[in-house]
């Protein structure tokens, strides 16, 4: 499994996971331009749930007893945080994995975009980010 896979499986499948639940607009049945009216069909309503990534990370520091992790802008204690190893080597294979172009050294600039990219992802596979973590 990934390095991304590991950490979005860690939140997602957190045993607290808080959900938010969004129904999609409910599709309008066409009107028919003869006589005849089209049978009508009961409206269906889709529900997606979205993991509150903030909250979870939250509840799993205080479950832990780790609020001093700086996960909020930090790789390295993001996957502590998530019982992770976060090597340098692993934190370039989630480099690689997430197309991070610069020098995979480990720089402060590889580590904030990691963060940032991370969070991205997660918001773009149905987590609920908040924009202060991605931006």
């Amino acid at each position: 499994m990934s390095i991304f896979g590991k950490i979005k499986d860690a939140i997602f499948g957190h045993k607290t996971a808080p959900t938010q639940t969004e129904a999609a607009p409910t599709p309008q049945p066409a009107e028919a331009n003869t006589a005849q009216a089209a049978p009508q069909t009961s409206p269906q309503t889709q529900v997606t749930q979205q993991v509150d990534v903030e909250q979870v990370l939250t509840q799993i520091a205080r479950e832990k007893g780790n609020p001093d992790l700086n996960y909020r802008t930090s790789i390295v204690d993001l996957m502590k945080l998530l019982g992770m190893d976060s090597s340098l080597e692993n934190r370039k294979e989630l480099a690689a994995e997430l197309g991070y172009q610069g020098a995979k050294d480990g720089s402060a600039e590889m580590n904030i975009w990691l963060h940032k990219e991370v969070m991205r992802q997660l918001a773009a596979h149905g987590g609920k980010v908040p924009g202060n973590l991605t931006d």
